[in-house]
């Protein structure tokens, strides 16, 4: 009885989802980015607020297969990654998920294993992060006006220690209050939104110029090389 009344009291917003419609969405957002190759196998994890006070997020449990995700095996918990509602260990990278919430206000946070991520996360790591600019699509991010709009997706090392992880990350959130989402080296991109469509849109955006990006990258590489053949 407590805990129905605690949530009856939990700030929404007006017409917010709930934790069975959000768990549900996340299910269904998770089978999705399987089957476009952005979470392979346990890969991946998201997260979406069901309250602001106190602050409650629904989050994918650790080590599930997204080809088969499901409303049930998403978790509820609490600021301190403490599961509230639901059966299984929240993701490892759950204190990510908060720094994000906390220092950018997200209403969810999405985070996705593609290969394009993963691949140009290392061959941009040594200048801190990579720069995608002059697309049609930076236009779909939250307040670019403009294809003329630089984007600085940052890159922070990877690490197992998480409170360290974490800490990274805040510092790099600070350093970059308009970045829309950051790459973990080696290992993929993070974004966020206000609401579940907004990040959901915001990977859509992001996974396709990383895409142009490397691709435009490999083949002028490629070109390069026939070059130094034919000479």
């Amino acid at each position: 009885m407590a805990k129905r009344d605690q949530e009856s009291n939990a700030t929404k917003p007006e017409g917010a989802a709930s934790f069975a419609e959000l768990a549900a969405l996340l299910a269904e957002l998770g089978r999705n980015f399987y089957g476009r190759g952005w979470a392979l196998g346990t890969s991946g994890n998201f997260s979406a607020v069901v309250s602001r006070e106190p602050l409650r997020l629904a989050i994918t449990a650790t080590g599930l297969d997204k080809a088969t995700l499901s409303a049930d095996q998403i978790l509820q918990i609490d600021v301190e990654g403490k599961v509230i509602e639901g059966v299984g260990r929240p993701s490892d990278e759950t204190s990510l998920h908060l720094a994000v919430v906390r220092m950018r206000g997200a209403g969810a946070v999405l985070h996705t294993h593609s290969v394009w991520s993963t691949l140009l996360s290392e061959a941009h790591a040594e200048a801190g992060g990579m720069s995608i600019e002059g697309y049609e699509m930076l236009k779909g991010l939250a307040g670019v006006r403009t294809h003329e709009h630089r984007e600085w997706l940052p890159i922070i090392d990877n690490s197992q220690d998480m409170p360290a992880l974490a800490r990274s990350t805040e510092a790099v959130l600070r350093q970059h209050p308009n970045a829309h989402g950051f790459l973990l080296r080696r290992h993929g991109l993070y974004t966020w939104g206000k609401d579940l469509a907004e990040a959901k849109r915001h990977v859509e955006i992001l996974e396709f110029l990383l895409e142009v990006t490397g691709r435009t990258y490999s083949m002028s590489r490629r070109g390069a090389h026939t070059a130094g053949l034919s000479d």
